[in-house]
């Protein structure tokens, strides 16, 4: 294990801490890999430099990339590096600059172990670490680190220190939507790039993969009333995030919400015409509110809440003996939403605001509208 002095941080329920790292910690732990597209592979490192001229070993540095499926970063741009490393010796030689002020931001494969010190200072600690090669994944400053393990044969004996914010086994798709977050806009990926990160190799769990597929189609397919409304990994023109609407199909999904054995593999495949057609429905039923500026209904809280109860809607349609996917038969079965909860439950300043916003409350009253069709009390 290896000792790191950090401060323990939480935002919204996620910890992480913010430590200090030795610029050998970072040359041993953390891999550096790029995003390779299947069956046509891109080169690590793109663009370049005159070798007679260039400082840094490509030949070495090359060896130490990893290309994968399953990374995200973009390749290694050549120029960027060579002016990182001219930077560094610069702030070397002047001695009146850090060259890397800012923290990098890495996630651990692994768990970590974190012992508050003693006293009132509990956020205050000692991070440890587990001493194994690759452990750490850099989500943003890739290209500072690599920089740094290419000059660090320069820096002697002299002490060097990098500040970094750790994630301790953050989820895959959380991971490349902070990537994407975070680089989006200033770095200008290439669209290309982000098509590759939208891709299921990137979900290794089946659930969560067939779930960002539906979410994807609802997003981009041209008969889909959410269309262009969802913003997918992190950008983009829509209002929704796309993350919270994934993870509420993903737990449906996890739990057989919609059937188990034959049928579970049957819905994953037909899923996604499913939502889109159920989504229509639900446009149609509620056609002010969907189309009014002043209504909540497009909302994240509403969206999940009608994910929630597509399992009930599901059970409705096989009791019926109708195709899951049948338009008007999912219409015909949620036809009681319009009758018994309507547009004006959806009215931001009205019913929205006074009868609650929670994904809970309204999952409730869909479910109850569902089971008592002609009327009873909510």
């Amino acid at each position: 294990m290896i000792n790191v002095a950090a401060i323990r941080m939480e935002q919204f329920g996620v910890h992480f801490y913010q430590a200090s790292l030795t610029a050998k910690d970072v040359s041993r732990l953390v891999r550096f890999e790029v995003l390779s597209y299947g069956d046509q592979p891109g080169p690590a490192v793109r663009g370049r430099t005159s070798p007679a001229r260039s400082k840094v070993r490509w030949d070495l540095l090359e060896r130490r990339l990893a290309a994968n499926e399953k990374a995200y970063q973009r390749q290694i741009i050549r120029k960027k590096i060579e002016e990182l490393v001219q930077y560094y010796e610069q702030c070397r030689e002047a001695r009146n600059l850090p060259s890397i002020p800012g923290a990098v931001i890495i996630s651990s494969d692994e768990a970590l172990k974190f012992e508050p010190m003693d006293g009132d200072w509990p956020s205050l600690g000692v991070l440890k670490v587990p001493e194994r090669e690759g452990i750490l994944r850099a989500i943003d400053g890739q290209h500072r680190l690599l920089a740094l393990h290419s000059d660090l044969e320069q820096f002697g004996h002299e002490q060097f220190t990098v500040p970094a914010v750790i994630f301790d086994r953050l989820p895959e798709d959380h991971v490349v939507q902070m990537f994407v977050t975070i680089n989006a806009k200033h770095t200008r990926l290439n669209p290309s790039h982000l098509v590759s990160l939208a891709g299921r190799q990137l979900y290794a769990d089946h659930n969560l993969a067939a779930a960002h597929d539906v979410i994807r189609v609802l997003s981009e397919r041209e008969e889909s009333p959410l269309r262009g409304q969802i913003k997918l990994l992190g950008v983009g023109v829509g209002k929704v995030a796309q993350a919270p609407l994934a993870q509420e199909l993903k737990k449906l999904l996890e739990a057989d919400a919609f059937g188990g054995g034959q049928k579970a593999s049957e819905f994953r495949e037909e899923s996604k015409r499913f939502f889109v057609n159920y989504f229509r429905q639900i446009a149609l039923i509620f056609h002010g509110a969907w189309n009014g500026r002043k209504y909540s209904i497009r909302t994240a809280p509403a969206l999940r809440a009608f994910i929630r109860v597509a399992p009930d809607v599901v059970r409705r349609l096989d009791q019926e003996r109708a195709e899951r996917t049948d338009s008007r038969a999912i219409g015909r079965v949620i036809a009681p939403w319009g009758r018994r909860i309507g547009d004006l439950r959806f009215e931001t300043e009205g019913a929205w605001k006074r009868n609650g916003s929670g994904v809970d409350q309204l999952a409730k009253e869909l479910r109850l509208a569902l089971q008592y069709p002609e009327g009873a009390a909510f």
